[in-house]
């Protein structure tokens, strides 16, 4: 009997003080996971945040990473459409299958914009449950925190009350930043902007900040001369504050645009490391928040 006694006290004890081993796809979901996980968790991000979020080479190095892990945690909304299935495939960890209690899909907690009616190639390359950056509008992080709360106390039920006490932290100071970026932003509203792709809408909506046009005519697809000559027009005729333009596409035609109107480009970093000035998830909304006013 003492010895079952000691057997059973040396596993409970044994499992409080394990970690989680928890991969994600992307910096910013890997923020969130380690302020709400602290030291129970450890993490491990699988995309490098100046990587365009759309392509990410399914390396070696991510299966090993993935073979090793409790649980997974993606955007979802088909952004990792093209790399995460194949890299899943390969781990062979039944952990993380979809479906299973150590999968997790954000997407599903967010009410998504600009989900399309019909999907077809002609329309470039839609993403057909919405557009899915949802991260980018500052009070989707508190969803997306409570979500990780719940999937990590269901995974760690001995854990809970750490979780939990850590996401009402996090809550705490994540509402007085989105007070201190809104009186930020307060001068922006109804200011015009251009973007490359429509990675920011969800920032923009956040702060009633109107997108025009779109340097890619069609999602994926390159600008063509003629709809260059188009947004030159639409420039002059709407006159928005500028273009707001991702680290990781080419920004030829937005400097050629520039070069002809006058109008202003700025570089939008969309995770964490997209610049290498970005190291958290505050930092990020600060950078965004700035090149408004």
């Amino acid at each position: 009997m003492k010895t079952f006694l000691f057997t059973l006290i040396l596993f409970v004890s044994t499992a409080a003080f394990a970690r989680l081993n928890v991969a994600v796809s992307y910096p910013y979901i890997g923020a969130i996971t380690k302020a709400v996980g602290a030291d129970k968790v450890d993490v491990t991000v699988l995309a490098k945040g100046n990587w365009d979020p759309h392509f990410v080479v399914a390396r070696p190095s991510l299966i090993s990473k993935l073979r090793r892990s409790d649980a997974l945690i993606i955007n979802g909304a088909q952004l990792e459409i093209g790399w995460i299935p194949p890299l899943i495939k390969r781990a062979n960890n039944r952990n993380i299958l979809p479906g299973t209690k150590g999968f997790l899909d954000l997407s599903a907690s967010i009410e998504m914009i600009q989900k399309p009616s019909s999907v077809s190639r002609a329309g470039g390359d839609v993403h057909p449950d919405g557009n899915p950056h949802f991260h980018l509008a500052p009070q989707n992080i508190l969803i997306l925190a409570r979500s990780v709360t719940a999937f990590l106390s269901t995974l760690d039920p001995l854990n809970r009350d750490s979780f939990e006490q850590n996401l009402q932290d996090f809550e705490l100071l994540w509402t007085k930043e989105m007070l201190k970026w809104a009186a930020t932003m307060a001068s922006a509203k109804n200011r015009k902007v251009i973007e490359y792709h429509q990675n920011f809408d969800y920032f923009l909506q956040a702060y009633d900040i109107k997108g025009i046009a779109t340097i890619e005519p069609l999602p994926g697809i390159p600008p063509s001369s003629r709809h260059t000559m188009e947004l030159i027009d639409t420039i002059k005729t709407q006159k928005p504050c500028c273009i707001i333009h991702d680290v990781y596409h080419s920004t030829k035609t937005a400097t050629y645009l520039h070069d002809k109107t006058g109008i202003k480009v700025v570089i939008m970093p969309h995770d964490i490391g997209a610049l290498d000035s970005i190291e958290s998830l505050s930092q990020l909304f600060d950078y965004l928040t700035s090149k408004f006013p």
